[in-house]
Formats: C-alpha cells, sequence, structure tokens
C-alpha cells in the first residue's frame, strides 16, 4: 500500500506511519503459523482463568468475608481484599499467558502475539479496577482519565515511544528547566500525593480531637502541626519527583519573602497570632467570646487564619486572629467555669423590704441550676424607684445565660412566684393628673 503523505502534516505522516506499521504486522500474524499457535493459547489461557475464577471466588468469598457487625481492622482488611476479586479473571489470564509465553518462545523463538494479548489482559484488568472497584471520585476520575490512557498505550506498545517524546520537549521558566515528562509525572503524583495528604490529614485530625485527655488548645496547635507536616512533606516529595533542585527556588522563596513583607502581611500575622493562641490556651474551641468589636459566640474552630464564633442564632463569624492579640476579648467560659448574672425587679412600698431578701434567696436556691459556690444566691437593694423599691438577686451558674440556657427567665419566674406565695405586690407605674381650672365644658 503507497500513499503520498508529503504534503500532510508531521503528525498526520507519524500516525499513518503507525497504521502502516500495524497492518504489516497484523497480515504477517495472519500467514503465520507461529502466530496462530500463540493465538490458540490465549483462548485457552482465558478458557482456563475462566474455569478456575469460578471455582476460587466462591471459595474466597466464604473465607474472606466477616460478619456484618465487625468493624475492626482486620475486617476492614478483609473487605478490601474481598473488592478485588473481579481482578481474578483477567490476573489469572495473565499469568496462564505468561506459561504459555515461555512455551513458544522455546519453540518459535519468538512471542509477539501472546505479548500483546497479555498487554490486553492488563487493560482489562485496569479496566474493572477504574469501573467496578475504585469508590472514591477523585481516584476513579484519576483512573480514567490517566490510567486507561496509559494502559491503551502500553497495550500497542507505544508507551515508550510517547515517553521518549515527552521527555525530549523541555519548558523553561527561568532558570528552572524541566521536560513535558516531568510535567505529567508531577501533575499525576501531586494529585495522588495531595489526595493522600488531605486523607492522611483527616485521619490525623480525628485521632487528635479523641485524645480526650489532651486539652483542647493543645490538640489544635497538634492538629495543626500534623497538617503543616502531612503537606510540607508532599510538596518535598512532589519537587523530587518532578525533577526539580529544590535550591533553583530561591528566587522563588525570596519573592514571596517580599509579598510577605508587603501584600501578604495581614495573612502572616494573623497565622503567628493563631500559633500563639493555640499555645497560651486563652481561648480554644469551646468558649463563649466577645470582642471589642461587638462579635459574640462560641468558637466553634479554629483555623490558620481565623476563628469561627457560633452566634446564638446560628450565624457564624469569622473573625480574624489577630483581633484576639490586639483588641481586648472577653471569655465568658473558659472551659467551662461558672458565671455570675442577676434578675432585677421591684415591690411595692407597702412592703416590709426586710423580708424580701430571705424569701428571693430561698426561692432561687431552690433551683437546679443555681450553684452554692463560688456563693448562693444573693437579694440586694438597689434603690427607691419612682414606683417601688428596686431589689435585683445575683446567682451563679455553668454556663452562658443565652442560646439554649435561659437561666434569667428562670429565676425571674420564681421570684414572682415567691412574692405571689408571700403576697407582696409588685409595683407598677401609677401617674397622679392634676387638673387646674376645672374640666372643660363643666359647671362650677
Amino acid at each position: 500500500m503507497q500513499f503520498d503523505l508529503e504534503n500532510l502534516p508531521d503528525i498526520v505522516q507519524q500516525a499513518a506511519g503507525y497504521a502502516l506499521q500495524g497492518w504489516d504486522l497484523g497480515r504477517s500474524w495472519l500467514l503465520s503459523p507461529a502466530a496462530w499457535m500463540q493465538f490458540a493459547l490465549l483462548v485457552a489461557a482465558y478458557l482456563v482463568a475462566v474455569l478456575v475464577a469460578r471455582r476460587v471466588r466462591p471459595a474466597l468469598t466464604r473465607v474472606l468475608e466477616p460478619p456484618e457487625d465487625q468493624r475492626g481492622l482486620i475486617a476492614i482488611l478483609r473487605r478490601f481484599v474481598l473488592s478485588l476479586a473481579p481482578l481474578l479473571l483477567p490476573l489469572l489470564a495473565y499469568m496462564f499467558t505468561g506459561i504459555g509465553e515461555s512455551v513458544v518462545r522455546s519453540m518459535f523463538d519468538s512471542g509477539a502475539v501472546i505479548a500483546f494479548g497479555k498487554r490486553v489482559f492488563l487493560f482489562l484488568a485496569a479496566r474493572i479496577l477504574v469501573r467496578q472497584i475504585i469508590r472514591e471520585p477523585f481516584l476513579k476520575l484519576l483512573g480514567t482519565y490517566v490510567l486507561l490512557p496509559l494502559a491503551v498505550l502500553y497495550m500497542f506498545g507505544l508507551l515508550d515511544v510517547v515517553s521518549a517524546r515527552l521527555t525530549e520537549t523541555t519548558i523553561g521558566l527561568g532558570n528552572i528547566r524541566f521536560s513535558l515528562m516531568s510535567l505529567v509525572r508531577g501533575a499525576i503524583a501531586g494529585s495522588l500525593l495531595f489526595w493522600l495528604g488531605r486523607w492522611s490529614n483527616d485521619q490525623s485530625s480525628a485521632f487528635i480531637g479523641r485524645q480526650q485527655q489532651m486539652r483542647p488548645a493543645t490538640r489544635e496547635l497538634a492538629i495543626k502541626a500534623a497538617e503543616i507536616t502531612i503537606f510540607g512533606v508532599a510538596f518535598i516529595l512532589l519537587m523530587n519527583i518532578m525533577g526539580i533542585n529544590l535550591s533553583t527556588l530561591a528566587v522563588l522563596g525570596g519573592a514571596i519573602g517580599v509579598g510577605l513583607g508587603f501584600g501578604l502581611q495581614k495573612i502572616a500575622s494573623n497565622f503567628i497570632s493563631g500559633v500563639i493562641l493555640l499555645l497560651e490556651g486563652q481561648a480554644t474551641v469551646g468558649d463563649y467570646v466577645e470582642l471589642d468589636g461587638g462579635e459574640a459566640g462560641t468558637i466553634v474552630k479554629m483555623t490558620a487564619r481565623a476563628a469561627i464564633l457560633e452566634t446564638f442564632d446560628g450565624r457564624w463569624i469569622v473573625v480574624p486572629n489577630e483581633d484576639f492579640i490586639t483588641t481586648r476579648v472577653v471569655n465568658y467560659s473558659d472551659s467551662g467555669s461558672a458565671n455570675r448574672y442577676e434578675a432585677p425587679f421591684s415591690v411595692s412600698y407597702d412592703t416590709d423590704i426586710n423580708k424580701v431578701p430571705e424569701i428571693i434567696e430561698q426561692a432561687v436556691a431552690k433551683l437546679p441550676f443555681v450553684l452554692q459556690e463560688p456563693d448562693g444566691p444573693d437579694c440586694e437593694l438597689r434603690g427607691f424607684g419612682d414606683s417601688g423599691v428596686d431589689f435585683a438577686v445575683e446567682f451563679w451558674v455553668n454556663g452562658i445565660d443565652d442560646g439554649r440556657n435561659k437561666f434569667t427567665p428562670k429565676v425571674l419566674f420564681a421570684v414572682w412566684n415567691a412574692l405571689k406565695d408571700n403576697d407582696i405586690e409588685i409595683p407598677y407605674p401609677h401617674r397622679v393628673i392634676e387638673l387646674k381650672g376645672g374640666l372643660p365644658g363643666s359647671e362650677t
């Protein structure tokens, strides 16, 4: 077959050349008795693999499948191995084909057909792995667009050719030069490394979070240290895989330093402030805080840049870590310490006010959430108002008087009931109106 390809682009000429080579190879296989025997061995190896897989797979299922209620490490490993059972058929076919290849090469000194068959079985194994076994969305995406194309290139014997072409093509970026092969290898390895880093970070964060014997601030600091370590190691490994000498990043590091000094100084300040907060533990997850700017809420998360406060109406407020260092912060909870509140009320001027403190203190002391330490309920005279005598009862509780805990309303209910039980009147405003000259239209 002769074609005039001189006027076509180079890539078309190369593709046509590979197609012609494939045509010649296929025609030679059809006319070769050795190729026929290799085809027969491929079919026989596949049929034997099917028979063996049908017998072995049920036995493996009986041995490896753990009871449904088991959740230990051994059970997880057994389920993982069992999930790889669909690979049994193509791998057995690959193994039996390899045995047949050694026989054919000893007889005919040729094994191109059967070697191609082995690569086909490996492609089928990769296809089953991506479509049936991998469940993680990111890994499935990586397998679809990276593993399967590589398996196709390997199956047709083009992997070395493509790899050599990518290695020969280099790209320069300043004083850094790297090949397209390094870029592709870095993209694949970087995706895997940072996915693995994210998974490892989630596992380490969950493990550290379960260590209740550690202070909350210490746990948060350990989580941040583990995160920085994991992704730092991933970055260094990625640079080595791509073949980039870390010393060549000195210019980039200097640029980053200048950026930190100007545009990124707030980010650096917030990061350092977050480390100080975690080390000192003055405010940590679970504390109810109020800042000078008016922000108030429970700290639900502390990141490298900011703390997240949750208000009692369910909103989240992101407060930069620097604000905890440079402004005044009122910490109401501090890991569950007691807080004092007061409930104001008034009684009529006709009341014997000497009896009021004892009545109110006894009523409030009966409430289950009111503490006797560091001090019990204390009813104090506050002043003489326009309509009655003003009192306030002070009480200590564990928690914040808002959100889930409504302490003051319950105390006021107790005060109301105690005053009513003792026939003490709660005043309301009275106004005296004096009319000079009589009512309009009336006769004197």
